[in-house]
């Protein structure tokens, strides 16, 4: 079942959507503002991956609100996948037809004895690399394989090329937090509006 928007008006003005999805194994409402100033209201039942996203709304500036029940007895794959898919479908509605963006965005964050890289592009082409990050760990009965679950359903919904480096490792803690911590940043300079910029950002005239 695809999400469902009930974008309004004022909310194409403010640069913000509203995505709904509702299938046999997950609701989720989501709300995202991208000039917002970084407060956020997330419920997903999975409180680690909570605490993730208020850090990417937290640093990338944005207002992010997120209502997500899950069938978390079967684990958590669904609702964190499904909650990739919202965000990353109400991040192509806020943004429209990019008149004005920046459209790329790099960041290196440092987490004590770890260092995360995260690249974007918003090209409207859904492309997701990752290395070196956990894969099998778990840190608060999150299952860190779930991070790359996430991003490639923002990836691939929001139809942007992300490339995610983890160059420094220890405690996974630390590795998963500096990877969202870049992925808030990167956004937020992605998506900020380029003073010099009239149109679309692509010599095509198109994203």
């Amino acid at each position: 079942m695809q999400p469902e928007s009930s974008q309004q008006s004022d909310e194409n003005l403010s640069r913000s959507a509203t995505v709904k999805r509702d299938t046999r194994e997950t609701k989720v409402v989501l709300r995202l503002g991208l000039d917002g100033t970084g407060t956020s209201q997330v419920s997903t039942g999975l409180g680690f991956f909570d605490h993730m996203l208020e850090l990417v709304a937290g640093h990338g500036l944005f207002d992010l609100a997120v209502e997500a029940a899950g069938d978390l007895q079967t684990g958590a794959h669904h609702t964190v996948e499904d909650t990739g898919i919202c965000f990353g479908t109400a991040l192509a509605r806020a943004l429209g037809d990019k008149t004005g963006i920046r459209r790329y965005g790099c960041m290196f964050v440092p987490m004590d004895e770890a260092l995360a890289l995260v690249v974007l592009d918003l090209s409207g082409r859904p492309f997701f690399a990752y290395e070196g990050g956990p894969v099998a760990e778990n840190v608060a009965g999150f299952d860190s394989s779930l991070v790359a679950e996430f991003f490639r359903a923002v990836a691939n919904n929001a139809k942007l090329t992300m490339h995610v480096r983890v160059l420094a490792g220890g405690d996974t803690h630390h590795v998963i937090e500096a990877v969202f911590k870049a992925f808030g940043k990167a956004l937020r300079e992605a998506v900020s509006v380029d003073p010099r910029t009239t149109g679309i950002p692509s010599t095509k005239g198109v994203l």
